[in-house]
C-alpha cells in the first residue's frame, strides 16, 4: 500500500501555547484583546475539541463527503478501506450554532483544522472560549501579499526565437519560457495535461474573456473573499485584481503564435482567495477554505502564486522564524492537501537573498509543498527570488523556472500580451510540469511527482538554498518514473549499455503474454515513431496474484529510444502500455548522480556513469568522515552503473557517498530517515 506518513508533529494542536484557566485563548490572542476596544470586532479562530456525534455512516459512504474524482486520487496514497479520515468529516453543526448564539459571525469553516474563523466582540470572547466544545481560540494571522517586483521589463532580453519546423506547436513569444524547461518536447509526445484538474488560487481573474482562455475548460470557480460563484472583478465585490489573469494564462493559456501554457489541455478550478482592495494584509483562512473545496471536487494540482510573510505592526503576522513547516496554519493545510494526494506548488516569494536567514513565504516552507524559485531566460537566479532554507534545515526552494520577463495574457485587452516578473510566474510554469507528469502517469503520488521534478533538474547533484535542485526538465521528469500498463506498473532503466524493463500485473485472467517493442522517431517526421518488436515474455495465464516481469534490451549505439509493452490475451485482444523514453548516450566524462530515493529508508540506489573501462571505488562515510562500508572496488566497463546501499542496520542521519577513479573523485550527501 502506498501511503504518505502524516507527521503528527506538524498538527496545529500540538504547537499552540494556550493560556491557563477556562478562557482557553492563546497568548497571541490575549495580547490582541488587551489593546482592542470593548466593541471591536476581533477576527479569531475557534477550534473544537472533536467532531462530535457519530460519523460511522460517513465512513461507510465516503462519496457523500468528497467526489468520486477525489476518492480516485486518494486511492494513490490511502488504502481502499480508508479513503477518508477524521479531517474530512464536517465540523459539528451544533458546535457552530453554540458559537453563533454568542454573537460569533462565521467567516470560513475548516473541517481539516476542525475550527471556524469569524468575528466576535471583545466582550463576548470569554463566553466563546468558555464553551465546553471549544478547545481553544487564537487569532487569524495576517499574511502579506507577495512583494511586487520592480525590475524593469525587457521584452527582448535573451529571448529565443523558435526554429521553424522543430516542434509541432507555434509557441510565439512564450517559446523562451517553455523551451528552458523542455516542455515543447513533452507536447510533441501528445502530453498536454489532459486528464488532470488544476486549482489556481490567486487574486482577481479579471479577464477570462481573453483569447488565450477561449478553449480552456474551467469546471468550477469560487470567490472566497466575497463568498460567491464568480471570480472576476466588479459586481460589488471586494478585491478587484489582475494577477489571476496573468498566472492562469502562464499555466494554461492557448493561443498558437502568441502564448501556450505547459498544461493547456488540463481542466481548471479557479479560487479567488486574496482581497486586493487595500494595502492591509489578507487572511490565511481563505486559502485553507479553497483547498478543502478544491479537494472535494477532485483537484490534482494546486498552483498558488501567493507568498505570505511578516507584515508591519499593528498586524499580527508570521515571520521568517515561522518557516519551519509546522507553525503556519496555511502551511499545515497545504501539507495536509498533499497527504490527501494533491500536488501543491507554491511560489517561493519575491524577497530576494538574505545571508542570515530565509526569505520564504508560507506555505512554501511545507514539508511536501513544491516551492518554485525564479530564474532569467539564461538560467541565472532572478535577483528577487526568495531563498531558503527552512528554519528546521530543509533545502528550499525545490525547483526553478523562468520568472523574469515571462509572457502572459494582458489583463486589459482580450487580444493583447505583456511580460511579467516574479516567482508568481515560475510557480505556474512549475505546476504545469507537475500536471504534465500526472497527465502521462496518473498513478503517481504527489511525492513521486516531486521527486521526478527534483531528481531530473539541473542542480540535482548539489541542491542549495538559492537554486534548489535547479531548473526543471519536463521531458526527463516525465520519463523518470514508472508508467502504468492497464492497471499495473512499467518502468525502463539504463543499466550499463542495456535497458532493463520491469512491469507488474495485479491480476491476469486471460493473459497470453507480452511483446516488448522499441521505437525511434522518424528523422523526416518527428511525430512518427517506427516500432520494432525486440522480445516476448510469456504471461502467467489466468492467475489473479501479483506478477513481476523483466526484460533486458541490449543497445549497440547512442540514441533516444521509446519502449512500450503490448499485452496480448488468449482471445486475440491486446492493449498497449503508455510509452517511456530512454536517452542512452555513451558518457564523455565521470558523472555522479544524486541517490534515489532521498531521503530513504532503508535502501537507496547510487548511480554514476564512467567514460571508459577503468577501476573505481565507491564507499559510504558518516558525517565525521569515517568509512562505514565499501559498496564496490574493482574494474567497471564504460557506461551507467548502479549500486544499492542498505542502511537497515544504521542510524538515521546524514551520510556521504564517495566515488573515486584515478584523479577523479566526487561526493554526494544522502539522508537516511527512519
Amino acid at each position: 500500500m502506498k501511503k504518505i506518513v502524516i507527521y503528527l508533529a506538524i498538527l496545529l494542536f500540538t504547537v499552540v501555547n494556550v493560556q491557563a484557566g477556562t478562557r482557553k485563548i492563546t497568548k497571541e490572542l490575549d495580547a490582541k484583546i488587551q489593546i482592542a476596544q470593548d466593541d471591536a470586532d476581533i477576527l479569531i479562530w475557534a477550534f473544537f475539541k472533536d467532531k462530535g456525534g457519530s460519523n460511522e455512516q460517513l465512513y461507510k459512504q465516503p462519496q457523500s463527503v468528497v467526489s468520486e474524482k477525489s476518492l480516485q486520487r486518494r486511492a494513490k496514497v490511502f488504502a481502499q478501506s480508508s479513503l477518508i479520515d477524521e479531517t474530512d468529516l464536517p465540523v459539528n453543526a451544533g458546535y457552530i450554532s453554540a458559537l453563533t448564539a454568542q454573537g460569533f459571525k462565521v467567516k470560513q469553516v475548516s473541517k481539516w483544522l476542525n475550527g471556524v474563523s469569524g468575528y466576535i466582540k471583545k466582550a463576548q470572547l470569554s463566553k466563546i472560549s468558555a464553551l465546553e466544545c471549544v478547545a481553544y481560540a487564537d487569532i487569524v494571522y495576517k499574511l502579506k501579499k507577495e512583494t511586487p517586483v520592480t525590475e524593469a521589463l525587457n521584452k527582448t532580453a535573451s529571448a529565443i526565437k523558435q526554429p521553424a519546423g522543430v516542434y509541432s506547436l507555434d509557441y510565439g513569444a512564450s517559446y523562451t519560457q517553455l523551451k528552458q524547461i523542455n516542455v515543447p518536447a513533452v507536447h510533441d509526445l501528445g502530453i498536454t495535461g489532459a486528464g488532470v484538474v488544476i486549482g489556481s488560487f490567486d487574486a482577481g481573474f479579471s479577464n477570462l474573456a481573453h483569447e488565450a482562455f477561449a478553449s480552456m475548460k474551467i469546471i468550477a470557480q469560487y470567490d472566497f473573499v466575497n463568498n460567491r460563484s464568480y471570480v472576476g472583478n466588479g459586481q460589488g465585490g471586494m478585491g478587484d485584481g489582475t494577477h489571476g489573469t496573468e498566472t492562469l494564462s502562464t499555466i494554461g493559456g492557448y493561443k498558437p503564435g502568441q502564448l501556450i501554457g505547459p498544461a493547456y489541455g488540463a481542466k481548471f478550478i479557479l479560487a479567488k482567495t486574496e482581497n486586493t482592495d487595500s494595502e492591509t494584509p489578507v487572511e490565511e483562512d481563505n486559502w485553507i477554505a479553497a483547498a478543502e473545496w478544491a479537494d472535494s471536487i477532485g483537484v490534482d494540482v494546486i498552483t498558488s502564486s501567493l507568498g505570505y510573510v511578516e507584515f508591519d505592526a499593528p498586524y499580527q503576522s508570521y515571520t521568517w522564524q515561522s518557516m519551519d513547516g509546522k507553525t503556519c496554519r496555511i502551511t499545515i493545510a497545504a501539507d495536509l492537501a498533499v497527504q490527501k494526494g494533491i500536488v501543491v506548488v507554491n511560489s517561493a516569494g519575491n524577497d530576494g537573498y538574505n545571508a542570515d536567514h530565509n526569505t520564504l513565504g508560507a506555505p512554501s516552507d511545507g514539508f511536501y509543498v513544491i516551492t518554485a524559485g525564479a530564474v532569467t531566460s539564461t538560467g541565472e537566479i532572478s535577483y528577487f527570488s526568495s531563498v531558503g532554507n527552512t528554519v528546521d534545515g530543509r533545502t528550499k526552494p525545490d525547483v526553478m523556472a523562468m520568472g523574469s520577463n515571462v509572457v502572459v495574457a494582458s489583463p486589459y485587452s482580450t487580444t493583447g500580451y505583456t511580460n511579467a516578473n516574479g516567482t508568481s510566474f515560475s510557480c505556474p510554469l512549475s505546476a504545469g510540469v507537475a500536471a504534465l507528469i500526472l497527465s502521462a502517469k496518473p498513478s503517481l503520488t504527489p511525492l513521486q511527482v516531486r521527486d521526478a521534478m527534483r531528481t531530473t533538474a539541473s542542480n540535482s547533484a548539489s541542491p542549495n538554498r538559492q537554486y534548489g535542485w535547479g531548473v526543471l526538465d519536463a521531458l526527463k521528469a516525465v520519463n523518470s518514473a514508472t508508467v502504468p500498463v492497464e492497471l499495473t506498473s512499467f518502468s525502463a532503466n539504463l543499466n550499463k549499455s542495456a535497458v532493463l524493463l520491469n512491469w507488474t500485473t495485479a491480476t491476469e485472467k486471460n493473459n497470453y503474454g507480452f511483446e516488448i517493442e522499441r521505437g525511434t522517431r522518424d528523422a523526416n517526421d518527428l511525430s512518427k515513431i517506427n516500432w520494432i518488436a525486440v522480445g516476448f515474455k510469456k504471461g502467467n495465464g489466468t492467475t489473479v496474484t501479483v506478477n513481476n516481469y523483466s526484460f533486458t534490451d541490449k543497445l549497440m549505439s547512442s540514441g533516444v529510444y521509446i519502449y512500450r509493452i503490448k499485452q496480448m490475451d488468449y482471445d486475440g485482444s491486446y492493449a498497449y502500455s503508455k510509452e517511456v523514453n530512454v536517452d542512452y548516450s555513451f558518457p564523455s566524462d565521470f558523472v555522479m548522480y544524486q541517490n534515489y530515493p532521498n531521503p530513504f529508508n532503508p535502501s537507496t540506489n547510487i548511480t554514476f556513469s564512467i567514460p571508459l573501462k577503468t577501476n573505481v571505488r565507491l564507499a559510504v562515510m558518516d558525517i565525521l568522515g569515517r568509512e562505514v562500508c565499501q559498496l564496490y572496488k574493482g574494474e567497471l566497463s564504460q557506461g551507467l552503473h548502479s549500486f544499492q546501499f542498505d542502511g537497515s542496520r544504521m542510524s538515521s542521519g546524514t551520510y556521504f557517498v564517495r566515488l573515486e577513479s584515478g584523479a577523479f573523485n566526487k561526493t554526494i550527501k544522502i539522508q537516511l530517515m527512519k
